[in-house]
């Protein structure tokens, strides 16, 4: 009788951690910078950084050399039903981080099995960023929802310019995803109007300057024949520039006056500094320096520390708010004495508005706008708003704000084009 020997493939054992391995467990965590680890493999630990609000990110930490390289690999399923791909359990992200380590493995060895993919170039590119430029966060939710799904498969020397552009385009017909509760049908925006559409092309834009540039990577790398195929695809052209739709001071007031408890705080907060709601609702009272009149923003985008500079105004708001209270306490709080969460300000804003009468109705966010339309419009240098907005440089202003400065340009036209003696209709009044 024949006997056929086949040998088992061992399978990597999940390790358990009481404080990690649920969301229950997750959420009576303290939030901080520092990631929650756990050893998972010799010179291997998956990490667990706990924020203020929001889901946390799982964190692989490799050993490399005397020290430590260390990714973010994904959302933890804190709020989502894990997908294996873009939000993971405990269990799923042991099983990354060691994917992880196999392909750091098999690049020191200069190997690679089987063909080289765009989820290859991928990883290689977010890898590439970690390591030497900045965090990747906005590659990396790119690549997971945006890129991988649909041409983490295929073949980098498969590529083809029509099958790029095909996925650009299909991209820009997506409606952008709401955030949805977990185990209900994924949920999204309408995409009915012409700002609508302009903001999904944008997204597809930006979406394509990572892919590219991940492919281009892999071609000098010599993992691709050519680089023709994504070097042909065109942007979408004209749509990089939203319309910023900002309040006038009286709006302003008319906001603030038809808000109430912890939500008029956040809005003042949200006037007086131009900063972001992610920014502000992480902030606690040592944050605010009153001898210097500055907030310190800890954890803002990109994970770049800044401080911003507040007017008298701004400094008395935050004395108020920050007055006889302990420095690790939180400053904006909701009227229940919980830390706001991403999405709850949504409501009372859009309750605020109609009940001050600004239409079209603002958003959060168009607070941000406010201030900085209203600082460039009286004159202050673009870079000192780019700089107190937390902008590495004055293109985002100029490009959003720009056009609002008082200008070389604008002066000498006033000053030197030619008028008509024109006499304005003394029956027309503005209603404003």
């Amino acid at each position: 009788m024949d006997t056929t020997w086949t040998q088992e493939v061992p399978i990597a054992r999940t390790v358990r951690d009481a404080n990690l391995e649920s969301r229950t467990a997750r959420s009576r965590l303290r939030a901080r910078g520092k990631p929650y680890y756990k050893g998972i493999e010799p010179g291997v630990h998956l990490g667990y950084r706990k924020p203020l609000s929001g889901s946390g990110r799982w964190i692989a930490r490799h050993r490399a050399g005397q020290g430590y390289q260390v990714e973010v690999i994904a959302v933890a399923d804190d709020y989502s039903d894990p997908d294996g791909v873009a939000v993971l359990s405990f269990a799923q992200a042991q099983a990354k981080a060691r994917d992880r380590m196999v392909a750091r493995a098999h690049q020191a060895a200069g190997k690679h099995h089987g063909p080289y993919t765009v989820a290859d170039a991928m990883d290689a590119y977010l890898a590439f960023l970690n390591n030497n430029r900045k965090s990747g966060a906005d590659a990396r939710q790119r690549d997971a929802a945006l890129i991988r799904p649909v041409l983490g498969t295929v073949k980098v020397a498969d590529l083809t310019t029509d099958k790029i552009r095909d996925w650009l385009n299909e991209l820009a017909k997506t409606p952008a995803r709401l955030r949805t509760r977990p185990g209900a049908a994924q949920q999204y925006a309408p995409l009915d109007d012409a700002e609508a559409k302009r903001a999904r092309k944008t997204t597809a834009n930006r979406t394509f300057t990572i892919l590219k540039a991940a492919l281009n990577m892999a071609w000098r790398n010599g993992k691709a024949p050519s680089n023709t195929a994504w070097s042909r695809v065109e942007r979408f052209e004209g749509v990089d520039s939203a319309r910023i739709r900002y309040l006038d001071v009286a709006e302003a007031q008319r906001l603030v006056n038809a808000c109430e408890g912890g939500f008029r705080l956040l809005v003042q907060a949200g006037l007086a500094t131009g900063a972001r709601l992610g920014d502000l609702t992480s902030l606690r009272v040592h944050d605010f320096n009153r001898d210097a009149g500055t907030l310190t923003i800890r954890q803002g985008k990109g994970n770049k520390v800044r401080h911003v500079i507040l007017t008298a105004e701004g400094v008395a708001l935050f004395t108020q708010l920050c007055a006889g209270r302990s420095g690790d306490a939180i400053v904006l709080l909701r009227d229940d004495g919980d830390p706001w969460k991403k999405s709850q300000q949504g409501e009372p804003m859009r309750l605020a508005c109609e009940r001050a009468k600004i239409s079209p109705a603002i958003s959060y966010h168009g607070l941000r706008h406010t201030w900085a339309s209203l600082a460039v419009m009286d004159g202050m240098p673009l870079m000192v708003v780019a700089k107190n907005l937390g902008h590495r440089d004055t293109k985002m202003v100029e490009q959003h704000y720009g056009h609002l400065a008082p200008s070389y340009v604008a002066d000498a036209i006033r000053k030197h084009a030619p008028t008509f003696g024109f006499t304005p209709d003394t029956k027309v009044s503005s209603i404003r």
